[in-house]
């Protein structure tokens, strides 16, 4: 460890004392960050431990109640995010804030367009030069006038990172940027990292790969409920020190022991088409999964996986084969008949598809089960069972909350995670799809996670996991298969493959195996 008064010179930013205050909670407890020019700093910190808000507070996204906010020795006070912007701070969401339907010279510009002579119209011909300037200067080459949504997810990062730049950005904040990276992509980011910094400017990387941050910081900053605790040396500290800096606990690790795998079928899929304006989205997917089994399904974003889960939850009608749950066809069943019949969902994006965020906590324990035990009374809702259920699920799984009244918004993203793994763990599930189900969550809910699905895996539920923690995939799951453009591609042995060959075989560029 490193006193933080030991760097010299100006820093980039420097936060002081910060204080912020919501309504039954202390998010930030006079925090302290230095970040120099040049650098890479990492923040690190279990969920709810304050990150986001004191990322948000340097984006000018929160007002701190105490301390002071300086950017190249200068202090400032950032009323909105158009202040922090000015002032050279730019912010890359986790959750990209892209228009699949615009350009990326259009998503790059909106709100910030070149206007031609006389200040009518887009001068397209200087916001595309400026654009590949950009691109050329710190490796972030991309096409201007493609479609973003033919953009694969590192293209997509790519698109966000020129966007703040284009803006004029010097301080970067990125907030867990490899979480939907496959290893070629992360090498391809950190590459342009490396350029960022040697051009001057300073990045503020927020992962929960602990691994990762130690390759790519120069500093780390360790952030425990709310205040700051540690700075650290990355070439000194070991991954389980910070875990332990973090959460008070060892690094987990994904690795399942022994199989559990039976010979009974709990989902098949036969030969199933789905096609959409005379493209196919699935072709001719064959797969089962049995009681007791965890298949890992591999592939880069966008080339099929949500197709995949929404045909199975009947949110999409397929075009062609069958679907089996349980020796049953629900091919043709409503996506409320599935979730009956012993489907549960992890949603690949929690937001859209798993909480409603200005509802509290014990609605949001209601959705997907309104019809089931404990939260119906006959044809009403159990108001008094879905809350003593929702008060059971926040004290099991660990989800940190001042009350189960409050909103669903108001929760870091671990903790709302915390709740739909919880919520869908509790109807005694036969099939449990499982969509990236620890992103976005620190080590010690990772690890609630990973045991959760050990535990259940070994009592007999069948699980789909979908991730892009190539670690976890392999980790966790009994069989593995590839998906490239719709199709199954490979069948992998999770006990031999590394992550670099799945990662190859999930771009299409060589064999897993």
């Amino acid at each position: 460890m490193k006193p933080e008064s030991e760097s010299a010179g100006v820093p980039a930013v420097e936060l002081k004392g910060i204080t912020k205050r919501f309504p039954g909670v202390v998010a930030n407890r006079d925090v302290n960050l230095r970040v120099m020019p040049g650098t890479v700093h990492a923040v690190v910190g279990e969920n709810g431990a304050g990150k986001s808000t004191l990322m948000k507070t340097l984006y000018g996204m929160h007002k701190p109640d105490e301390g002071t906010i300086t950017l190249n020795g200068e202090q400032v006070v950032l009323h909105n995010p158009s202040d922090a912007i000015a002032r050279g701070v730019g912010m890359v969401h986790q959750h990209f804030m892209l228009a699949d339907n615009l350009t990326v010279l259009e998503n790059i510009v909106l709100g910030a367009e070149p206007k031609r002579w006389g200040g009518f119209g887009l001068n397209r011909a200087a916001a595309r030069t400026r654009i590949r300037e950009i691109g050329k200067q710190y490796g972030l080459e991309v096409d201007p006038d493609v479609l973003v949504e033919n953009l694969g997810v590192g293209d997509r990062q790519r698109v966000e990172i020129i966007k703040v730049l284009y803006r004029g950005a010097r301080v970067l904040v990125l907030d867990e940027p490899t979480a939907v990276l496959v290893p070629q992509e992360v090498d391809a980011l950190f590459e342009a990292l490396q350029v960022l910094k040697a051009q001057g400017l300073s990045i503020i990387f927020i992962s929960h790969k602990l691994d990762e941050v130690r390759s790519v910081a120069d500093d780390i900053t360790v952030i425990r409920r709310g205040t700051t605790v540690a700075t650290a040396d990355p070439k000194t500290v070991s991954s389980r020190q910070l875990a332990e800096l973090m959460v008070g606990s060892e690094l987990p690790s994904p690795q399942t022991s022994e199989s559990t795998v039976t010979d009974r079928p709990v989902l098949e899929m036969k030969h199933v088409e789905l096609v959409k304006d005379g493209r196919h989205l699935l072709r001719d997917v064959t797969l089962t999964i049995h009681a007791g089994e965890v298949l890992g399904l591999a592939g880069v974003e966008g080339n099929g996986q949500a197709e995949l889960v929404e045909s199975i939850m009947g949110m999409r009608t397929v075009d062609g084969g069958t679907i089996t749950l349980a020796a049953e066809n629900i091919t043709t069943w409503t996506t409320r008949r599935r979730r009956e019949a012993g489907i549960g969902y992890i949603p690949e994006d929690r937001h859209r598809h798993g909480l409603i965020l200005d509802a509290p906590l014990w609605e949001n324990r209601v959705l997907g089960h309104q019809t089931r035990h404990p939260n119906t009374s006959g044809p009403l809702v159990n108001r008094a069972g879905a809350r003593a259920d929702t008060e059971r699920i926040v004290g099991e799984y660990d989800v940190r909350t001042p009350s189960i009244d409050v909103l669903a918004s108001s929760l870091s993203g671990g903790n709302q995670q915390k709740l739909i793994v919880g919520r869908e763990m509790s109807g005694n599930p036969k099939l449990l799809i499982a969509a990236h189900p620890t992103r976005g969550v620190d080590v010690g809910a990772q690890a609630a996670i990973w045991d959760l699905l050990r535990n259940a895996r070994a009592e007999g539920l069948a699980v789909l996991l979908i991730s892009a923690d190539l670690d976890e995939l392999i980790g966790l799951s009994d069989s593995l298969t590839v998906i490239l453009r719709g199709e199954l591609v490979a069948q992998v042995d999770p006990s031999t493959v590394t992550p670099e060959q799945l990662g190859s075989a999930m771009t299409g560029a060589g064999e897993a195996a």
